[in-house]
C-alpha cells in the first residue's frame, strides 16, 4: 500500500498522511501538475474525479467533481496559496455545491503536500490537513476523510507504474 502513515492530532487539528512511491519527485509531482494525472486518482475508487479547471499557481484554482457509483456528484475546489514545482504546494481546499460554488455550511481545510527524495531512492510524500476547528476535523473524519484520502492514494502506484509518455 502507499498510505505508510496516517497521523491524526486533535490538539493541532491536523491530519498527516504519508506515503512512499518508487518513483522520482519530478513523475510524483505530476500526479498534482496534469489534471488528467489527477482526476485519475483524486477522488476513491468508487468515486473517480473530473477535474474542470486547473491553475495550479499561486492564486490559482482547481475545481472538480467526484461521481459515485450511481451517478451523484460531490464537487469540490482548491485555491491555491503557494506552489513551487516539484516540492512545496499549499491549498484551501472546500465543498462546493452543484453550481461550483464554494459551500459555506461546510468546513475549508489547508492541506500542504511535501515531496521529498528518498535516500534510497523514489519519493516521499507527505499531505498535511489543517482543519479550521475540532468540531470540522471531527466531522470530515467521521465523513471518512481518512478512508477515503487513504483509498485514492493508494491509486497513484499505477499511475506510476505506467510509461512515461514523450510531450
Amino acid at each position: 500500500m502507499t498510505v505508510i502513515d496516517v497521523q491524526k492530532n486533535s490538539e493541532h487539528m491536523t491530519m498527516t498522511m504519508t506515503a512512499e512511491f518508487d518513483a522520482p519527485v519530478e513523475r510524483v509531482w505530476e500526479m498534482w501538475s496534469d489534471p488528467r494525472k489527477l482526476e485519475r486518482w483524486w477522488g476513491p475508487p468508487t468515486y473517480p474525479a473530473t477535474v474542470e479547471e486547473h491553475d495550479l499557481s499561486s492564486g490559482g484554482r482547481v475545481s472538480y467533481f467526484m461521481t459515485g457509483p450511481e451517478g451523484d456528484q460531490s464537487r469540490g475546489w482548491w485555491k491555491v496559496r503557494a506552489v513551487d514545482p516539484p516540492h512545496p504546494l499549499e491549498f484551501d481546499d472546500g465543498f462546493a455545491d452543484q453550481q461550483g460554488n464554494p459551500n459555506p455550511e461546510m468546513p475549508t481545510m489547508v492541506m500542504r503536500v511535501a515531496l521529498a527524495e528518498r535516500l534510497n531512492g523514489g519519493t516521499l510524500m507527505t499531505v498535511e490537513t489543517l482543519f479550521p476547528s475540532a468540531e470540522a476535523m471531527d466531522q470530515l473524519v467521521t465523513m471518512g476523510m481518512e478512508e477515503g484520502m487513504t483509498a485514492a492514494m493508494s491509486q497513484i502506484d499505477a499511475l506510476l507504474a505506467q510509461p512515461v509518455t514523450p510531450s
